[in-house]
């Protein structure tokens, strides 16, 4: 009897039943919106911190220090004060919402301050960093007034008004904007990864793309491209993808002869798409949506350009390394079963579906991001019957259609609480952000720096948005940029778009490069590989996103005007990112001194493609020119530009033929059939939170 009960009253069936409830609340209120975003988030929030808390002790004692007992005893205590608060919003919510505003009770402090100590220790355990940020944040609000720097200074609050501000509140803090959109429009869209992952479609599209990517040795690393590129539509996360898609294509590089550091460099930059890939793009594209007041389509129109430009470009560079490194002699390409092409094009058809009622439609994002889940379910679903009972297919015998179907809710239950916990501790920073006036300060120097150098408030962000990045995650990156950067670039007369993507393109750039990255981390370690010079090669490759980085300001038409002007734009900047890739792995030439010199010009002739200012009036990016004088004649400078993006296309294709034939890879290689280091795996368990 005993065995029997245990069988059905334990952690992994008790994570099940709170996911169940999280999951129907969410799709009830998809479909009816009552209470509106912050009555939904005092009442699921407790129940996406259960849901953290039992995750976090499947995967092992959250103190692992402690006795098992005690572990027992403080996980209940954490799930305790969930269910305490869930009860207490529940029934409170109005007043303290209210009427409360200033006036909260001695019962609703306590509760908050709960709540608050919380968040805090789970940020602690899942997200030291941040965690440390937070407290260093608020001591300065307690304690600002003795800050010996004018800069700093302010005059403190109370401890009362720190844990009002992040809870009871509502408005800011763990209740606040990122929370709801954790719960919302974040968790929307998740449905689809969740139900991708449930019945296996990630796999299978891996191994659709690898048979994509040709029966050439060289082409063997454009399957991590690829394969990233298809994950990174529902992953939104360069960690993820690196830990899904690279524990398949980093052991297959390599036994191919790919360079261990080189497989991991490939993947790195492959998978740091995924913070750029539509329909997902990453949590800053939805909280893009939300800073700029526009649907979340109109973010992901001008995330297409972006993706076309970073993957076509870091393709092409891989592939030049390739021609270098790796004989030009056929492999076999591997035979993919019918199952898992019909998954891939469920998959790709869900996503056309989404863009369908989005963009034609007009369908509401929510709505949009449910029925798409529904359709790519109902497709999955029916898909994995007919090959399991009709087909009788053997890759099948093993799974049960209740098993596919409860792994996809508990995928989404563990993504969507990892996120608002991620969400919700990044309230509390701005909060205290907020509280300080620290945002304000910050951005009056923008704007007084601004005043005398407009490319110095761009390094300057820059610069910014890069420190900020080595040790916060993108989201994180992200929201401390638009609320520091933005604002003060707006005030300057920068186009809101170019802002915003100035600041988007730096939170991605900040995931990658120096002296931290866990993407790379990943990858390094899944190959074996050093980390560092990983994370060298990998910053060599992705070019792009420092480029693009800037080239929105000059073709502004790439963010500002969908349709025509942003696919000329777009054209202009792919043609210039990959003139530079050329310039850092091609050659024209054998002698060295005259390659170099070639190599130069191409890379200067690329810049110009895609820096070299319109014409006044000719278009809306920030910088412009009166028209050239040539010859006499009035020529627009806007006709410079295209010019050079033509004699870069010329070049780039006579200069890829001939360097195929100056490069001299080796005859042979040897391959490396090691499998993923043991000690890689708790780190890839970390990054796949993000993709279940």
């Amino acid at each position: 009897m005993t065995d029997r009960l245990k069988a059905f009253v334990n952690l992994r069936n008790a994570i099940f039943v709170v996911a169940v409830v999280q999951l129907v609340w969410l799709i009830w209120y998809y479909y009816t919106g009552y209470g509106g975003d912050q009555q939904l988030v005092a009442n699921l929030m407790p129940v996406a911190l259960t849901l953290q808390i039992l995750f976090m002790y499947q995967q092992d004692y959250l103190y692992k220090r402690l006795p098992p007992v005690l572990n027992h005893i403080i996980v209940a205590a954490y799930v305790g004060i969930c269910i305490y608060a869930f009860v207490y919003f529940l029934s409170e919510f109005e007043r303290i919402a209210i009427y409360a505003q200033g006036t909260f009770t001695r019962h609703d402090f306590i509760v908050g301050l709960m709540v608050f100590l919380l968040v805090m220790e789970l940020s602690r355990l899942a997200h030291p960093v941040l965690f440390w940020v937070n407290v260093i944040l608020a001591a300065y609000t307690l304690w600002g007034y003795l800050s010996p720097i004018d800069f700093f200074w302010h005059p403190g609050t109370t401890f009362y008004r720190v844990v009002t501000s992040s809870t009871v509140e509502f408005s800011t803090g763990i209740y606040g904007i990122y929370g709801q959109l954790a719960l919302t429009l974040i968790a929307a869209f998740l449905l689809l990864a969740a139900a991708a992952n449930g019945f296996g479609a990630q796999s299978a599209m891996i191994q659709v793309m690898r048979r994509f990517a040709g029966r050439q040795r060289q082409l063997v690393p454009q399957t991590a491209v690829m394969g990233s590129l298809a994950v990174g539509m529902v992953s939104g996360s360069g960690s993820a993808n690196a830990a899904v898609v690279g524990t398949i294509t980093i052991p297959l590089m390599k036994r191919y002869g790919v360079p261990g550091t080189f497989a991991a460099a490939a993947e790195t930059s492959a998978s740091m798409g995924g913070l750029i890939m539509p329909p997902m793009m990453g949590v800053g594209a939805f909280l893009m949506s939300d800073f700029l007041g526009v649907p979340y389509w109109e973010v992901v129109k001008r995330g297409f350009a972006m993706a076309l430009v970073y993957y076509a470009s870091i393709a092409y560079a891989i592939y030049l390394i390739c021609v270098r490194l790796l004989p030009r002699d056929r492999v076999e390409a591997p035979r993919v079963p019918i199952y898992d092409q019909v998954r891939t094009l469920i998959f790709f058809g869900a996503v056309l579906f989404l863009v369908y009622l989005m963009g034609w439609v007009g369908r509401g994002e929510l709505l949009a991001a449910l029925q798409t889940a529904a359709f790519l379910f109902a497709l999955l679903m029916a898909a994995f019957l007919v090959f399991k009972y009709a087909l009788k297919n053997p890759a099948l015998e093993q799974e049960t259609l209740w098993g596919s179907i409860r792994r996809a809710i508990e995928t989404h239950a563990d993504m969507t609480s990892y996120l608002t916990l991620l969400l919700a501790t990044l309230g509390i920073m701005i909060g205290l952000f907020t509280v300080t006036g620290f945002i304000n300060r910050m951005g009056a120097m923008i704007i007084d720096l601004g005043s005398s150098s407009m490319l110095g408030v761009i390094f300057m962000a820059y610069i910014f948005g890069w420190l900020a990045g080595a040790g916060l995650p993108p989201t994180a990156t992200y929201i401390i940029g638009a609320i520091v950067i933005v604002r003060p670039l707006q005030e300057l007369g920068i186009n809101p778009w170019i802002a915003h993507f100035f600041v988007f393109l730096l939170s991605v750039w900040g995931e990658l490069s120096p002296p931290t990255s866990l993407t790379a981390a990943v990858a390094a370690r899944i190959a074996e590989a050093s980390f560092i010079r990983t994370m060298y090669e990998a910053c060599k490759i992705c070019a792009p996103i420092t480029l693009m980085t800037f080239a929105i300001f000059t073709r502004s038409d790439m963010v500002v005007n969908p349709g025509w002007p942003e696919v000329w734009a777009t054209l202009l900047v792919l043609v210039g990112t990959s003139g530079v890739a050329f310039a850092l792995f091609g050659r024209f030439v054998e002698n060295r001194v005259v390659d170099v010199i070639l190599r130069v010009g191409l890379a200067a002739v690329s810049f110009l493609v895609m820096f070299f200012p319109d014409s006044e009036g000719g278009s809306k990016a920030l910088f412009t020119l009166s028209d050239l004088d040539v010859l006499g004649m009035s020529v627009p400078a806007g006709i410079v530009p295209i010019a050079a993006a033509v004699l870069v296309a010329v070049v780039l294709i006579s200069g890829t033929l001939r360097y195929q034939r100056l490069a001299r890879p080796p005859a042979t290689v040897v391959g490396d059939e090691r499998v993923v280091a043991d000690d890689a795996s708790e780190l890839i368990a970390e990054a796949k939170r993000e993709l279940g």
